[in-house]
């Protein structure tokens, strides 16, 4: 596992565009290149308009880039009827792909906080993970972006965010083990601080198993 000192939080990660985001053109003849490369033709009947169907899904595999987390969570509802106990979603599904390999990592995400002052619609927690999710990833950075970003829109007492996927980077390639799976925490404020409110969400996660 990476070690969580490597990455830079997604705040001070430079964006694509300062960079110079390359035409769709220059997208489609770079698969093209790596058609060939693997040993096949790229203007082959089968193969002939993969180029066009590749960079149209990472429109959508890649779409987090485009996405705004602050702006997901931007509505928060103040009237929560004195509400200031755990909220916990669980079971988020996501699909994410390895920056180092660009191969698929599948799993779930489980987001909980303590609200101060208001909550948020659940869905936007969903949102959330969906959004560093659909960016090239480590899991421990997805982890960590998603606690952090929850933390500071909501400015929430404290948030617990535990992730569980398959990395098909090992189990496709390498080492090739199926089936093995990888889990990452991050907690902020009373969960980072208090052994038995972590102790409190691993219970109400085995519980809702």
């Amino acid at each position: 596992m990476d070690d969580l000192v490597k990455f830079k939080p997604a705040a001070t990660r430079a964006a694509p565009a300062t960079r110079g985001r390359p035409s769709r053109e220059e997208a489609e003849a770079a698969v093209r290149t790596l058609i060939a490369w693997a040993g096949d033709d790229p203007e082959r009947e089968g193969l002939v308009d993969t180029p066009r169907r590749v960079v149209k899904s990472y429109e959508e595999l890649f779409s987090g880039y485009r996405e705004d987390p602050a702006a997901a969570l931007s509505r928060v509802f103040k009237d929560a009827k004195g509400y200031s106990d755990i909220v916990l979603v669980r079971d988020i599904p996501f699909v994410s792909h390895c920056e180092h390999h660009m191969a698929p990592f599948l799993g779930k995400a489980h987001v909980a906080y303590y609200p101060r002052g208001g909550v948020v619609g659940l869905s936007k927690l969903a949102r959330i993970v969906d959004t560093f999710a659909n960016r090239l990833q480590t899991q421990e950075a997805l982890t960590a972006q998603i606690a952090e970003s929850v933390d500071k829109a909501l400015k929430t007492r404290g948030v617990a965010v535990l992730v569980e996927a398959e990395h098909m980077c090992m189990s496709m390639r390498g080492v090739r083990k199926h089936g093995v799976s990888t889990t990452t925490t991050q907690f902020t404020g009373v969960f980072r601080d208090d052994l038995n409110e972590q102790t409190r969400f691993f219970t109400l996660l085995r519980g809702a198993r």
